[in-house]
């Protein structure tokens, strides 16, 4: 099992968020976490990456076996966990190509191998600029500062591309995108799925969905995992809403 999730409970700021999350990702899946707001998508997707702010007060999770609160957020980077933002951020003065030479050769110091001389490292990056339709325009430019947030998504995914992620967890990466630069977005993803990858895809809507088919939707409400199904639950949730989910509840 790739992703191991049992009984996680979790917060921020003393404030429980995740109240019993139980949850299994193997290789080869792509999972859909969906639910309304505040109901602690983005909390998993954070507990999952190890960012500090947000507290596991009980629980545990399991990486390839590995238990995932002995790993600072760097060592899971390593370790193949990459988590696409809601909101990337911006880096100004540091150019993407600069950005992920760095980063592609800390992970491959981190597995023993050499960095990649120059030429094979712009020949990767070509290669993946392609697959996810980037301009060398945006790649020269400095991580996301002054970017549309449909450049910001896809500098995203290329990140991603470049790093080869066993793990990649997108927490609301079709939020505010168009349609093309969603279907852009998706195609990415979809050329990046492999038998020895999995993907955790957090979204409100299903329409994300229409393009990244997932092998498992799971709805999380009220910090809980309260439904499971294949891809027509997330149809039968566009269709009704959440509303039933949380009658069912009651």
């Amino acid at each position: 099992m790739l992703l191991q999730i049992k009984n996680l409970h979790a917060g921020i700021n003393g404030k429980e968020i995740l109240r019993g999350v139980d949850l299994e990702v193997d290789k080869g899946e792509v999972h859909a976490i969906m639910g309304p707001n505040g109901t602690g998508k983005s909390t998993l997707a954070s507990v999952i990456a190890g960012r500090e702010a947000f507290e596991v007060t009980s629980g545990e999770i399991f990486y390839q076996g590995k238990n995932l609160q002995k790993l600072s957020v760097e060592e899971r980077a390593r370790e193949g966990i990459f988590l696409g933002f809601q909101y990337p951020v911006e880096i100004p003065g540091v150019s993407i190509t600069n950005f992920m030479r760095t980063a592609v050769n800390e992970i491959r110091k981190y597995k023993g191998l050499d960095a990649l001389p120059g030429g094979e490292f712009i020949k990767l990056m070509e290669e993946r600029k392609k697959l996810v339709e980037i301009t060398s325009n945006l790649t020269n430019r400095s991580v996301n500062e002054g970017f549309s947030g449909g450049e910001k998504k896809k500098n995203e995914i290329f990140q991603m591309a470049m790093l080869e992620p066993t793990l990649a967890i997108l927490d609301e990466t079709d939020s505010g995108l168009d349609i093309d630069a969603l279907r852009i977005v998706a195609n990415g993803v979809n050329k990046l799925r492999r038998v020895d990858n999995a993907f955790l895809v957090i979204t409100h809507y299903q329409r994300l969905l229409e393009y990244i088919v997932p092998d498992f939707v799971h709805v999380l409400y009220e910090g809980r995992i309260v439904k499971s199904g294949g891809k027509e639950l997330a149809i039968e949730l566009e269709d009704r809403g959440y509303d039933w989910i949380k009658q069912e509840q009651v």
